[in-house]
C-alpha cells in the first residue's frame, strides 16, 4: 500500500492525531519559537528531543525529552515515537528519510518539506558532500538563515497544520 493511501485511511478514520517532532539541538531558536506558538495555537502536541537541556515555554503542548548524548541517539528516538502522519522538523536529511520511509512528514528550518521525490537526491548530494570534506576539501556551511526562510518555514508549517485540521 503506498504511503498516501495509509495517510488517506488515517484522515479517513477521522483517528488520527498529529504529533510534531524537533530534533532540537540543532533547531535555531528563532525556529522553536515559531513552534511554540503554533503549538500553542493549535493544540498540536509539540515535543523537542535533545541530548541537552532546552528551555520551552510552560505549556501542555511542549514537551522536552532529553536523551543521552551519542551519535545519533535523538534521531533514532525520534524515529522509534513517530507515527504515521507525524511532522519532524530536521536539518538532518538522513532523519527525514528514515521519516519519509516511516509515513511521516519531514520539514527543515529552512522550509523545504522532503518528499519521496526529492529525499534521494538530497541524500546521494549530503553523501558527495560528505565525501570532499573527508578528502580535505573546505566545502563551507549553509548561509545563515535569512527573513525569507524563516517566512518559508512558518508557510509551510501553517499549510500542513490547516491541512490536518480540515482532515481531523
Amino acid at each position: 500500500m503506498s504511503r498516501w493511501l495509509v495517510l488517506r485511511w488515517v484522515f479517513d478514520t477521522k483517528w488520527y492525531e498529529m504529533k510534531i517532532w524537533v530534533d532540537a539541538d540543532a533547531c535555531p531558536v528563532v525556529i522553536k519559537e515559531i513552534l511554540f506558538r503554533s503549538a500553542e495555537r493549535t493544540g498540536v502536541q509539540l515535543t523537542l528531543v535533545a541530548n541537552r537541556p532546552v528551555r520551552i515555554p510552560p505549556s501542555r503542548y511542549i514537551n522536552l525529552l532529553q536523551v543521552a548524548s551519542g551519535f545519533d541517539v535523538a534521531d533514532n528516538e525520534i524515529v522509534n515515537r513517530l507515527s504515521v502522519g507525524d511532522l519532524v522538523i530536521t536539518s538532518d536529511i538522513p532523519l527525514a528519510a528514515e521519516v519519509i520511509e516511516k509515513g511521516g512528514y519531514a520539514l527543515n528550518p529552512r522550509g523545504e518539506l522532503y518528499s519521496d521525490d526529492n529525499i534521494r537526491p538530497l541524500l546521494n548530494m549530503r553523501d558527495f558532500m560528505d565525501t570532499l570534506r573527508s578528502s580535505g576539501i573546505n566545502t563551507g556551511g549553509p548561509p545563515a538563515l535569512s527573513q525569507n526562510d524563516r517566512k518559508s518555514f512558518a508557510n509551510q508549517l501553517d499549510k500542513l497544520l490547516t491541512r490536518h485540521a480540515r482532515n481531523a
